[in-house]
């Protein structure tokens, strides 16, 4: 990891840098690295996930900013010259799986060939960074009971646009692994939330309604869609933790790993727990067909022993911890921001 001068230290490009898991990501590796960071948006980005983290842009000893898109392939080769990174997270995605339903095609584009786009790239930089894809845990889509919990090598079956662009994703990564022996590994991982998820995920959307109804900003009513999924869920705090220890302990290119939390229920008994815990006790629950999807990954449960084992790493954030934080966001956002639109 040579660069010139007092850039030494060891450099890390952020794909999806603005999303909520790119920006916990950049918040863990100033916290706990000396890295240089370089983050990659599109031009018209929201900056709201990172606006805490500006005045390190100005200062541009820590963090920096570099416009491109994954659709663009001289704007990666611009990202890549600039960043020259000694690690690469690739984030960015179109990672709405409802989303990718009515836009299936930006979805493939961006997920599949976006990323076949960045890792071309940096094969032909010779730059040799270890890089992380991130794939999904949708690519599992619908599992039957009996082979819960799923296990990395489990049969894909996408039960959506987006779940099939992540299988692309996934294999995309582990290709250029094992074909060109590039230091790419590719993760799985299982349902994480936390403080800036975005409104579309149903964990987030519950959580803003109910934080828009207790400042009487809306009635009472309460919108779902299938609430009989079940999920397997994590903190995005530990999920970044785990990336960081995924590139730093023994990187081996063309590896795949699930990572996923140890708390199991169903997408209703987390609505159950964030009314339990809020303010109002007369919110209506009703279900709103605009929020089902055609087809749904329904059992979500990872076995992630294969991670745990070469890492050692262990989720420590408590489900109620992830939710109640996750709720406290809501609340502290519509204080600030009452003109919200409803989701």
């Amino acid at each position: 990891m040579s660069h010139d001068g007092a850039s030494a230290r060891p450099r890390c490009l952020i794909t999806g840098f603005t999303g909520m898991v790119g920006s916990h990501l950049a918040d863990h590796l100033l916290a706990n690295t000396d890295w240089k960071l370089y983050g990659l948006l599109r031009w018209n980005e929201d900056l709201t996930n990172v606006q805490h983290l500006m005045p390190l842009v100005n200062d541009g000893d820590r963090l920096e900013l570099i416009y491109g898109d994954l659709n663009d392939y001289p704007s990666l080769e611009n990202c890549l010259s600039k960043s020259a990174p000694d690690y690469v997270f690739h984030l960015a995605a179109q990672s709405y799986p409802k989303t990718s339903f009515e836009s299936p095609i930006e979805t493939l584009q961006t997920n599949i060939l976006g990323t076949a786009n960045l890792l071309e790239v940096i094969r032909k930089s010779g730059l040799g960074p270890v890089v992380h894809v991130c794939a999904s845990s949708e690519v599992f889509g619908r599992v039957a009971a009996e082979h819960l919990p799923i296990h990395e090598d489990a049969p894909f079956h996408p039960a959506s646009p987006y779940a099939i662009s992540k299988v692309g994703t996934d294999l995309l990564g582990r290709f250029y692994g094992e074909a060109y022996g590039m230091c790419v590994m590719t993760t799985r991982m299982f349902t994480h939330t936390g403080p800036r998820r975005g409104d579309v995920f149903a964990e987030s959307s519950f959580a803003k309604q109910i934080a828009m109804i207790e400042a009487e900003l809306i009635p009472p009513v309460l919108k779902t869609g299938n609430l009989e999924s079940m999920r397997t869920w994590s903190d995005v705090r530990d999920a970044v933790r785990a990336y960081h220890l995924l590139v730093t302990t023994s990187p081996t290119p063309g590896a795949f790993y699930n990572i996923g939390g140890t708390h199991s229920c169903t997408v209703g008994q987390m609505l159950e727990w964030l009314l339990q815990h809020s303010t109002r006790s007369d919110i209506e629950v009703v279900t709103d067909p605009e929020r089902l999807r055609p087809i749904d990954a329904d059992l979500q449960v990872p076995d992630t022993t294969k991670f745990r084992e070469h890492t050692g790493w262990r989720p420590e954030i408590s489900f109620d911890q992830t939710m109640g934080d996750l709720l406290d966001y809501w609340r502290q956002v519509v204080r600030t921001k009452s003109d919200l639109l409803v989701r």
